[in-house]
């Protein structure tokens, strides 16, 4: 399916047509567009320059030691950066492959893209067509300017546009995603929306931190959270029930928590903190927050 299939659209405008930037729906949009709009963070910036895919999400798996080397040598830090950068590019690869079998004549859509890495990995790993919306005109330029310098532009696209009112056609989607962008909106609409968009047996996939309900309510760690990047992290149990209620069946619910932590107590050490690290650190530890993989079917 081609990007003009999937928007009832002419193919793709000329690579110098600027954004079309639509204004927000609600004060709230507006302000997580500014937000995103001027972050820079080096965690973010740094990270990305090791190869060139930019993500805005967070690391899994073991940290491998022998990649580090020796600490508090002159490329110590070097080291250090890449290892992190390798644990988020793993997290990116796990929720791809929960996509299910994708063709290269299927088009994906990522919801919340950010800077555009998944969207990237997306298409060398299937050969098919991603869309991306971002609130954020900084980013969508962003990403679709690295998709401009890999040669994707026709495959790989970033627009401007609420993920809860996206321009795309019911039923033409093959596959989509939310990675760590969910707790920007409600989550009813926000299954609503991806259950119009794909196909029928079409698959959705988000990975999310969660607050957990058998702490009873949103911890103080969590409330930190919130507050630092803006958000209204939702409990698990809302994610299950909006699923259920937007013909979405879960087929699997993976709990990421364990395998997170060794990305969150390596950056700690690192000279790209921002002071949220031991909120994430302690929640995870404490149990009040939870990391989640959840694969659901459109039924």
């Amino acid at each position: 399916m081609t990007n003009a299939e999937l928007t009832g659209t002419a193919a793709s405008a000329p690579a110098s047509a600027p954004l079309r930037i639509p204004g927000p729906a609600t004060p709230y949009q507006g302000d997580i567009a500014r937000y995103w709009d001027g972050e820079a963070r080096p965690v973010n910036l740094r990270l990305g320059d090791v190869d060139g895919l930019y993500h805005h999400h967070y690391g899994i798996g073991e940290v491998d030691s022998a990649a580090l080397g020796g600490a508090g040598d002159a490329a110590s830090e070097k080291r250090l950066i890449a290892e992190l950068h390798r644990l988020e590019s793993a997290q990116a690869e796990f929720l791809l492959s929960h996509l299910g079998d994708i063709r290269p004549q299927d088009t994906l859509l990522d919801a919340g893209c950010g800077r555009g890495g998944s969207m990237v990995m997306a298409h060398q790993r299937f050969g098919c067509s991603v869309e991306g919306v971002t609130l954020s005109a900084k980013q969508a330029d962003f990403a679709n300017g690295r998709a401009r310098e890999l040669g994707m532009q026709d495959h790989v696209r970033a627009r401007v546009c609420n993920m809860l009112a996206t321009p795309f056609k019911t039923g033409s989607a093959a596959a989509s995603w939310n990675n760590e962008s969910s707790m920007y909106v409600d989550l009813h609409d926000l299954f609503a929306e991806h259950s119009r968009v794909l196909e029928t047996g079409g698959r959705y996939v988000t990975i999310t931190g969660c607050w957990n309900p058998r702490y009873g309510q949103p911890s103080k760690w969590v409330s930190q959270i919130n507050a630092h990047f803006e958000c209204n992290i939702h409990s698990r149990r809302e994610y299950l029930r909006a699923m259920a209620d937007n013909r979405l069946v879960p087929q699997a619910v993976i709990d990421l928590t364990p395998d997170t932590l060794p990305y969150w107590e390596l950056r700690a050490t690192s000279s790209l903190v921002t002071g949220i690290e031991d909120a994430f650190i302690n929640s995870y530890k404490d149990g009040s927050f939870q990391y989640l993989l959840i694969a659901a079917d459109r039924v």
